[in-house]
């Protein structure tokens, strides 16, 4: 059944005779407790009257109108308003602009009360006052003038107590309280009653619209703003709800909490106050106008009166349930939670959730079903339980809190048939147990939570997910786990659970049976390099010194990460590393150069041994299959400051690293040895090269020393003349040519020698001519500081006595000062 908040049923047809109807149509209604008031076209005033069944209550087959008295007033206008005053009996109406005063059920004129004329608009209410004096207030608009005037009604009279004057005429208005809300032709306004203060609240087209300014209680009146939106607006001028979206035509409104009842020419709308959305629409052609009563809202037309009474609102909660509308049921609840006592709606509130969620998850809507557990706070053993494989997991000091008829059906027979069906719902119990599992929800239920997860990664196939979990923090029950891992072959993820609870000794070991093939996983493949990464993060020495062996037999240069790829502050010492790696000669070089380079050792036997081992590998393979480590070795021996030279030297003396060993030399002071012995390999280019590297920092004067001993060691032989002469063409700056020349045999011709005779000639006019554009250069700048001296000296200056320095602020005691910009200093201050 669709959900409605109010029921319809007709109260009263007017019964005319045919050339009566336009005269006689409804234009007004007022209605207290059993009593109802029409007010015609005609100027008439009829009295219903609705008896109450025996339970006192009114349903809509039970409705019997009975019709009491009718009162003619004489005028040929229509009435425009009724208003009863039940504290004194008295029935108010506006006809023909005055308001006249009738008893309630008599329907005869009060003599006391006399007329109040040329009245366009009128209310009344009980104000309430601190000496409970029995009387009511009404507040009038004059049709003559632009006031409003406030009236005190009594029994027997009524006097005007103040006026408010206005700017124009009030074409709608509202009383709560103090406050009064009425609009203009153009805009709406707020009035204090006592103060007189107006406050202007925003235009409104009345050309295109109905004003209408309605009181909901409280200090706020509903108003029908502009762009079509019903305002809310309390009486200090602020809304405190989001406006109202209605239909462009709405001739009037009406309230029931908490719903809003809008008329437009061919139905009535009916919006929640609580989440400002249309709940139910009510077809009535030809309705004039609202009236809201105390058990819902009157409606009328020319002819005839309709009831649109409230449904109780625990019925209006459960179709919105069966439905499916949960949100809107506890929308309600909260909206209505005033009515009912605090623990019934807060147990009311989760019991419709969790019901509710039932009946989603049974039509698999899972999404809305997961919402709608979660505000129950139902508890995750209530839908563990229901999947069979699951229920081993649940221990047994749960018991359900929910009753037999509220649970789900068994699902059993559904999953039986159809495989996808049965999976959509492990997917949903995967994301409803992932949303709650770091929830207050799941406190007394956090180990079969973690183990229902983890059995569901497994059903499910997803190695991706189920690594992730059993890696991270979880409170999976072992003993119900392990063997759910072990059957499906899920051996990676069984090593990092035990890992995850802290069992690093059988994690590894689970891991390396599954690199040596004792177990088989097909989901994870690169096991060994994870096991490298975890001992590297490892803090427990005794775990990390137990698998080093295995990692370093199976692949040194991978498995020496688990100790290079520490984090600097958790090293492990290196004097024990290096002890075990005296059976891994790869792993031991990667481990010193990890030293040196990333730690920066300055260790001496750090670098004796990275000099040693770089040597070792080199001599094993032999020297064209390890050119780069050549160049590590050569650039550790030119750049490391901590190794022992004598000791390298020794290690190399005997072998073919002739380069290797001329470095040596030169570090230590044999530059003569070196080159002889680069020159004995009968490679110029290696000797000239290594020159120009031993002089990389040093003066000029020590690589041309350097040079020159390069030269008189190829003067030294007549089989390296050609080399000579090359030496001496490609480095002609090097050389000076004074020096060269005596040192050349005499029997060298000038042809042999002029290329470097030209080079050295060229290199010392250019080093001539920029110390004359240098020298030049710096008369020019001298010449231009003399010039400013000059200027300065032109310009006077006083000195007085007392005058101090502009830098120490020291008097002068000489006559010798410096002005510079302007300021007066000493010489010392100046020149500082």
């Amino acid at each position: 059944m669709a959900f409605r908040p109010f029921t319809q049923k007709h109260v009263f047809k007017k019964l005319v005779a045919p050339k009566e109807r336009d005269k006689a149509s409804i234009h007004s209604l007022e209605c207290y407790g059993q009593n109802l008031y029409i007010g015609t076209k005609n100027a008439s005033v009829q009295h219903l009257i609705f008896p109450r069944s025996s339970d006192g209550d009114q349903h809509p087959g039970q409705w019997s109108v009975r019709e009491g008295r009718t009162r003619k007033l004489g005028s040929t206008s229509s009435v425009a308003q009724l208003r009863a005053v039940p504290l004194f009996n008295h029935l108010l109406v506006l006809c023909d602009r005055s308001i006249a005063a009738l008893n309630m059920f008599s329907l005869e004129p009060i003599p006391a009360l006399k007329k109040i004329q040329h009245v366009s608009l009128f209310e009344v209410w009980n104000p309430l006052l601190p000496d409970q004096t029995p009387h009511v207030q009404m507040v009038t608009t004059s049709s003559r003038r632009k006031v409003i005037q406030i009236h005190v009604v009594g029994v027997d009279s009524w006097e005007v107590m103040k006026e408010i004057l206005v700017l124009q005429d009030p074409v709608a208005l509202a009383v709560d309280g103090s406050s009064m809300c009425y609009a203009t032709t153009d805009k709406y306004l707020l009035c204090d009653i006592h103060t007189g203060s107006s406050e202007e609240l925003f235009p409104h087209s009345h050309s295109r619209q109905q004003a209408i300014v309605f009181s909901v209680g409280q200090g706020e009146f509903l108003l029908n703003g502009p762009e079509y939106l019903g305002m809310f607006v309390m009486k200090t001028g602020t809304c405190q709800r989001p406006p109202l979206q209605w239909p462009r035509e709405v001739l009037a409104a009406a309230m029931c909490f908490p719903y809003i009842v809008t008329l437009q020419p061919q139905f009535l709308s009916i919006y929640s106050m609580v989440d400002l959305q249309q709940k139910q629409t009510v077809n009535l052609q030809g309705a004039k106008g609202l009236l809201s009563a105390s058990d819902g809202v009157l409606v009328f037309t020319e002819r005839d009166v309709f009831s649109l009474r409230l449904v109780p609102f625990q019925e209006q909660i459960q179709a919105l349930v069966q439905e499916g509308k949960v949100e809107e049921a506890s929308l309600l609840l909260d909206g209505v939670q005033a009515h009912c006592l605090p623990d019934s709606c807060k147990e009311l509130q989760q019991n419709i959730s969790c019901l509710a969620g039932f009946a989603k998850l049974y039509k698999q809507d899972f999404s809305e079903a997961k919402d709608l557990f979660i505000k129950g706070h139902l508890d995750p053993r209530e839908i563990i339980q229901l999947y069979p494989d699951m229920q081993s997991i649940i221990g047994i000091d749960f018991h359900s809190q929910l009753h037999e008829k509220n649970k789900i059906k068994d699902l059993r027979s559904r999953w039986e048939e159809d495989r996808s069906v049965f999976l959509s719902y492990l997917y949903f119990l995967e994301e409803f147990l992932l949303t709650v599992r770091d929830t207050q929800q799941v406190l007394a239920s956090v180990k079969e939570v973690d183990s229902a997860l983890l059995r569901l990664y497994v059903e499910l196939g997803d190695a991706e997910s189920l690594q992730q979990f059993v890696a991270s923090p979880n409170k999976c029950e072992l003993d119900l786990c392990v063997p759910v891992l072990e059957k499906h072959k899920r051996f990676y993820a069984l090593g990092s659970l035990f890992q995850s609870h802290g069992k690093l000794t059988d994690a590894i070991q689970i891991w390396v049976n599954l690199a040596d093939g004792i177990h088989k996983d097909d989901s994870f493949t690169d096991v060994y390099e994870h096991i490298v990464w975890t001992l590297s993060e490892m803090q427990d020495r005794d775990v990390v010194w137990k698998f080093a062996d295995w990692t370093l037999k199976r692949n040194q240069e991978i498995g020496v990460h688990i100790f290079t790829g520490r984090r600097p502050e958790d090293q492990v010492e290196s004097g024990d590393v290096l002890a075990l790696l005296e059976e891994y000669p790869l792993a031991m070089l990667l481990y010193l150069e990890f030293l040196i380079h990333n730690l920066k050792s300055e260790e001496e036997r750090h670098h004796n041994y990275l000099a040693l081992a770089y040597a070792d590998r080199i001599l094993q393979v032999g020297e064209e299959m390890h050119l780069k480590t050549r160049e590590k070795l050569q650039q550790h021996l030119w750049e490391s400051k901590f190794y022992d030279i004598s000791i390298v030297y020794e290690h190399v003396k005997s072998t073919f690293l002739h380069k290797e060993k001329a470095i040596l030399l030169g570090r230590a002071g044999k530059y003569s040895e070196a080159l002889h012995l680069l020159v004995q390999g009968h490679d110029p280019k290696t000797a000239e090269a290594y020159c120009f590297r031993a002089a990389q920092g040093r003066d000029s004067q020590f690589r041309e020393t350097l040079f020159l001993t390069l030269l008189q060691i190829y003067l030294s032989s007549e089989d390296l003349i050609s080399a000579t002469v090359d030496l001496l063409s490609n480095n002609p700056g090097v050389f000076a040519a004074t020096k060269v020349v005596h040192l050349l045999p005499d029997s060298w011709s000038v042809q042999l020698a002029s290329k470097f005779l030209f080079g050295s000639f060229r290199e010392t006019l250019h080093q001539r001519r920029m110390t004359m554009l240098q020298k030049a250069l710096s008369e020019a700048e001298l010449m231009r500081h003399n010039v400013m001296r000059m200027q300065a000296s032109k310009t006077k200056f006083r000195l007085d006595r007392g005058q101090t320095c502009d830098v120490c602020q020291k008097e002068f005691a000489e006559p010798q000062f410096c002005s510079l910009h302007g300021n007066m200093m000493h010489l010392d201050c100046a020149g500082s």
